[in-house]
C-alpha cells in the first residue's frame, strides 16, 4: 500500500469541513514527469474524463511532453475550447448531440480545433441529421475495436468500437472520405485489456492477466500496424492515438502510434497500486465526514 503525507493534509484541511478533496501539486508534477518518462518522446494527449479539474488539465499541458486533450464530450471539448485551455481537442466518443453539433458547426475556431470520433457511416448520417447535409467540414476520427480475439467467440476487452480488422478500417475510412463534409484526421486504438487491468501479484490470477496482456499486445503490434496503413492509403492522418496510463509501454513499442493517451496516472489512484511497471504517487484524495462508528473496521 502507497503511504501518504497524512499529517500534512490534516494540518491544511484543519478549518475545513468535509466533504472536501485534496490535491497535492508535487505528486501530480512527479506523476505528469513519469508519464513522459514512460511514453520515451511520444506525445500524451490527456484524457479529461480521468481529470475533472480544468487547473489541473491546463497544468499538465503546460508540462514538457503533453499535447492536446482526448475529451469526454462534445460539450466539453467545445466549452475547453472557448476557455482556451486548448486548440487541440478530440472527443473520445461518437456524438449525437445535436445541440453541440449545431455548435460546432456554426464556429470556424472550433471546427478547426475539435475532433469527432466515429466508427460507423450511421455517425456521418446523425451528424447531417443534427446541422443538414451542406454542412462545412467536420473533422473526424476513426475508431478500431483493439481488444483481443484468441478464439472464435472469445472477446477480451471493452467493445468500443465494431471496427476490429484492417479491412474493415480501410472500408470505413473511404465511405468518410467519400463523403461531402467530412475530413478524416486521425484514428484512436485503445487497448483497455492491457490499459485497465492491473497486472500485479503471484497467484495464478495475476499470472494469467500477465500472459493475456502480453499475448495481446504481440497480436495487436501487427493488426494496428496493419490497419494504420491500410487508412493512410485512404487518408492523410494527423495522429494515431493508443495507449492508456497503465499500457504506456507497449503502446509506445508500436511504431504505427504518434501520441499515447492518458490521465488517470496523473491522480494516481488506489487501482494503480496493482500494477507492476510503475507506481503512481497518490495526488487526489477525499474526505468525508465520519458520524458513527459500529465496529472498529467499519465507519
Amino acid at each position: 500500500m502507497i503511504t501518504v503525507n497524512a499529517a500534512a493534509y490534516d494540518a491544511a484541511t484543519q478549518d475545513l469541513d468535509p466533504p472536501l478533496a485534496v490535491v497535492d501539486l508535487d505528486a501530480f508534477d512527479a506523476n505528469a514527469r513519469d508519464l513522459t518518462r514512460r511514453a520515451r518522446g511520444l506525445p500524451i494527449r490527456i484524457a479529461s474524463k480521468s481529470v475533472r479539474c480544468r487547473e489541473l488539465l491546463e497544468r499538465a499541458l503546460a508540462t514538457p511532453g503533453y499535447a492536446g486533450l482526448l475529451c469526454y464530450s462534445l460539450p466539453e471539448a467545445l466549452w475547453l475550447h472557448r476557455c482556451g485551455v486548448s486548440d487541440d481537442l478530440v472527443v473520445a466518443y461518437p456524438t449525437v448531440d445535436h445541440a453541440a453539433l449545431r455548435a460546432l458547426a456554426a464556429d470556424d475556431a472550433a471546427r478547426a480545433a475539435v475532433t469527432v470520433m466515429v466508427d460507423s457511416p450511421d455517425h456521418l448520417d446523425a451528424i447531417d441529421a443534427a446541422i443538414g447535409p451542406a454542412h462545412p467540414e467536420i473533422r473526424v476520427a476513426l475508431e478500431l475495436d483493439v481488444s483481443w480475439r484468441p478464439a472464435p467467440g472469445l472477446h477480451i476487452g471493452t467493445r468500443r468500437s465494431p471496427v476490429f480488422r484492417p479491412r474493415a478500417a480501410q472500408v470505413l475510412a473511404s465511405r468518410i472520405v467519400e463523403r461531402r463534409g467530412f475530413r478524416l484526421v486521425g484514428m484512436m486504438a485503445y487497448e483497455g485489456q492491457i490499459a485497465g487491468v492491473p497486472d500485479g501479484g503471484r497467484g495464478l490470477e495475476a499470472r494469467l492477466v500477465r500472459w493475456i496482456q502480453r499475448r495481446s499486445a504481440a497480436e495487436l503490434a501487427q493488426r494496428r500496424g496493419e490497419a494504420v496503413a491500410a487508412v493512410r492509403r485512404v487518408a492523410d492522418l494527423e495522429f494515431v492515438n493508443g495507449g492508456g496510463t497503465g499500457s504506456i509501454e507497449s503502446t509506445g513499442d508500436d511504431p504505427s502510434v504518434t501520441e499515447i493517451a492518458a490521465g488517470s496516472g496523473l491522480l494516481g489512484p488506489g487501482l494503480f497500486d496493482s500494477y507492476t511497471r510503475f507506481t503512481p504517487k497518490p495526488a487526489a484524495l477525499f474526505a468525508l465526514p465520519v458520524v458513527r462508528r459500529p465496529t472498529r473496521d467499519i465507519a
